[in-house]
């Protein structure tokens, strides 16, 4: 079976049961040196092999003799720490006539005897795609993090796509995390992130792509004809909306004043949105850190503008 992308590293992982053929067919599903499989007869003899080297995938039998699947799975995620493991669990077709609680269960998905090489090979894949996808989302937005970020965009290079990479950022954030708050701060990150995803959703039929870097830095993809309307449609409607996340007094006299580090009163404007676009076309860039490269001469550029503005690297035309 081919091997999945999602392999840049080898993948360690973890089978609790008893059943040798099951462990046979596991171990045959890819190449040692893509998953490597450790088999463990025994859950409770397996807790502290978890512990200390906690696996990529954690597959458990309901067959165990010494504890039940879904306990094992229970202590695992009870940990902080390994909350994020992938478990799946195996069961027998008897096992599936009984009411189970899927909301108490901690297991991620599950696989039924008699197993079909197949299926366990997407399901398997599948479970360590949505634990990847979990662990790399921004946990305030949800939207794709660095990972997928630098992934996506190094796909579309390899596979030389021509596209338009924007880089936005936010201007005057920070003065007004100070004077309002975190939560404040997060509601603006959360209408920014909305205000991304929802233009470039508007632009229906074609393949786009919207990630959230960290902080206030976003990015979004688009074909590289749409590149100058979708940054003209993000920033009519960040500018649109942002006056009314403060108040009255401040978005009556168009900025905030306060005093900064060094004590002394300044005037910060009203937040402002600041788009770098990277064009990839004739196969121009060979690495995802090209584009970054790129943007963030072209960042400092649009933020020369104190209002909103999108600066478009042409040179590439």
């Amino acid at each position: 079976m081919p091997a999945s992308c999602l392999f840049s590293r080898q993948q360690r992982a973890m089978l609790l049961s008893p059943d040798p053929e099951l462990a046979e067919l596991l171990r045959g599903l890819w190449d040692p040196h893509e998953v490597e499989w450790t088999v463990i007869r025994e859950g409770r003899r397996a807790m502290e092999a978890i512990f200390n080297e906690p696996p990529d995938l954690l597959v458990v039998d309901n067959r165990l003799t010494d504890i039940p699947s879904v306990e094992v799975a229970s202590i695992v995620k009870s940990e902080n720490v390994y909350r994020q493991l992938p478990v799946l669990l195996c069961f027998d077709p008897e096992d599936l006539r009984r009411d189970w609680n899927w909301c108490e269960v901690e297991a991620d998905d599950f696989l039924v005897r008699p197993f079909s090489a197949r299926e366990a090979h997407e399901r398997v894949l599948l479970t360590l795609c949505r634990a990847s996808r979990a662990m790399d989302a921004n946990p305030l937005t949800k939207l794709p993090g660095n990972t997928s970020i630098i992934g996506r965009i190094q796909d579309l290079i390899d596979r030389k796509d021509e596209f338009a990479l924007a880089y936005c950022d936010l201007d005057y954030f920070k003065s007004f995390n100070d004077k309002y708050g975190f939560s404040r701060g997060d509601e603006v990150l959360m209408m920014t992130a909305r205000v991304i995803v929802n233009t470039i959703r508007s632009f229906t039929g074609v393949k786009s792509f919207v990630g959230h870097v960290g902080g206030d830095d976003f990015v979004f993809i688009v074909p590289a004809h749409m590149a100058e309307e979708a940054c003209q449609r993000v920033v009519a409607a960040f500018d649109d909306i942002v006056p009314h996340f403060y108040d009255a007094e401040d978005r009556e006299q168009g900025c905030i004043i306060s005093t900064d580090r060094q004590g002394a009163v300044r005037s910060f404007p009203l937040m402002a949105l600041s788009i770098a676009v990277v064009f990839n076309t004739g196969g121009r860039l060979k690495h995802y850190g090209e584009a970054s490269a790129i943007a963030m001469g072209l960042k400092k550029k649009a933020k020369e503008n104190p209002k909103s503005s999108y600066v478009l690297d042409r040179r590439s035309e």
